[in-house]
């Protein structure tokens, strides 16, 4: 880390988010600072096609076949490197994303966002610094009176800031690019380490799902391309003939904060439920969107289950941990293959009837669930550890950046 100290005189700067600034700051109203951008892109002069993503601004194909991509981008807004750019739609609904990135090229972006411009380039990035700090106190989110969808740049215009000499905006952003730099590489690291071990952990289970414990035992080809071979004293079952499959029969206009069951969508557990449709151990299992065929849960009691979740109840011949274990490695490919392939992924019931399962006798079942939740425990720990070292450093640049814009540090 630079060395810091703190400014010996402060004032109030009179706004609320930002607080005590140093003395010879000024307070100014951020349309003294910048101009709207506001330059259509007609015939297609410009074609370098921009994205604003996580706070990002990035390049994207203009010729991609994927996503929703208008048919002509004469509509879109010409912006040049330096420029700050607000995503200022979805206010009600979007509480988590990152609304404000810094362009670095020249290019094309949605007229749907609002495009800034320095009127001192030199002031571009501090600018950009300060405003996003804006972003990350989620400031844009109180603006305005009642809830609102959005914000248009008469608003936004009004936004009262503060502002230092040019020699301390050039010293904060030295700084914070090379702070800022430093910690996203660190975090980037870390993230590769959990998709290491998230690698690892669907390595473990699958060998042990589909090979077994012991050494040296004499095997066989299953006839499933992705499993190989299995110990010889396994046999193949279709998954109709080890439980009964069903979906649940609720949506999430019967979700009710204050109830009393876990209310299991397609993907992770929300909300709660004052009424259950699953009582038992068994697994759920997300039907469609992202999750599907993808997210599963191993269930112990009462869940109120949405329609499009499936649950696997009423057990024969299988346990339901070694089952879990089973799908929740071995069914994505399924959902790979061509014939399950749709706009929104979905899981068919038959796809899941007639799903083949390795199945090794229940005395080698319950070896394989303690091995493997002991394994997957150790594992998860290890990922658990790394990801709360990413909140950690996330919450020290957000912390580094307010501090160090507002003032509440001094770069020397």
């Amino acid at each position: 880390m630079s060395k810091t100290i703190q400014y010996s005189e402060m004032k109030d700067s009179g706004i609320k988010w930002i607080g005590m600034v140093p003395a010879s700051w000024n307070v100014r109203t951020l349309y003294q600072l910048v101009t709207r951008v506001n330059n259509k892109n007609s015939d297609l002069a410009e074609q370098n096609l921009l994205s604003l993503s996580y706070g990002k601004i990035k390049r994207k194909d203009i010729n991609t076949k994927d996503g929703l991509l208008p048919a002509s981008f004469d509509g879109y807004n010409i912006i040049e490197g330096g420029d700050i750019v607000l995503r200022l739609t979805d206010l009600q609904n979007d509480h988590t994303s990152l609304r404000v990135g810094h362009a670095t090229e020249r290019g094309i972006i949605t007229s749907a966002y609002t495009t800034l411009r320095s009127l001192n380039p030199k002031n571009s990035r501090y600018l950009y610094y300060l405003i996003h700090a804006f972003d990350l106190k989620k400031g844009f989110y109180g603006m305005g009176s009642g809830v609102r969808q959005g914000l248009n740049y008469d608003e936004v215009k009004e936004l009262r800031i503060v502002i230092p000499s040019q020699d301390e905006q050039d010293a904060i952003v030295a700084f914070l690019d090379d702070q800022c730099a430093q910690i996203d590489a660190i975090i980037a690291d870390t993230k590769t380490g959990i998709e290491t071990y998230k690698q690892l952990r669907e390595s473990v289970i699958f060998e042990a799902v589909t090979k077994g414990l012991q050494n040296n035992t004499a095997m066989r080809d299953s006839g499933i391309d992705i499993v190989g071979k299995i110990p010889q004293r396994w046999c193949l079952r279709r998954l109709r003939f080890l439980c009964d499959i069903s979906t649940g029969n609720q949506d999430t206009q019967d979700s009710d904060p204050e109830g009393q069951y876990p209310f299991y969508v397609r993907s992770p557990i929300v909300e709660k439920s004052n009424t259950y449709t699953f009582d038992c151990e068994g697994i759920l299992m997300a039907g469609d969107g992202a999750g599907a065929g993808r997210v599963f849960h191993h269930a112990h009691g009462k869940y109120a289950v949405h329609q499009r979740v499936y649950c696997f109840r009423n057990f024969r011949d299988v346990l339901p941990r070694f089952l879990y274990y089973y799908m929740s490695c071995l069914f994505s490919h399924e959902m790979d293959k061509g014939s399950a392939k749709s706009t929104v992924p979905s899981v068919r019931l038959p796809m899941l009837l007639n799903f083949n399962i390795v199945l090794p006798s229940n005395e080698e079942q319950v070896l394989i669930c303690k091995y493997l939740d002991k394994k997957t425990a150790l594992i998860d720990s290890i990922m658990a550890q790394k990801q709360n070292l990413i909140n950690d450093l996330e919450s020290f640049k957000r912390s580094l950046i307010y501090e160090t814009v507002t003032g509440k540090r001094k770069v020397v």
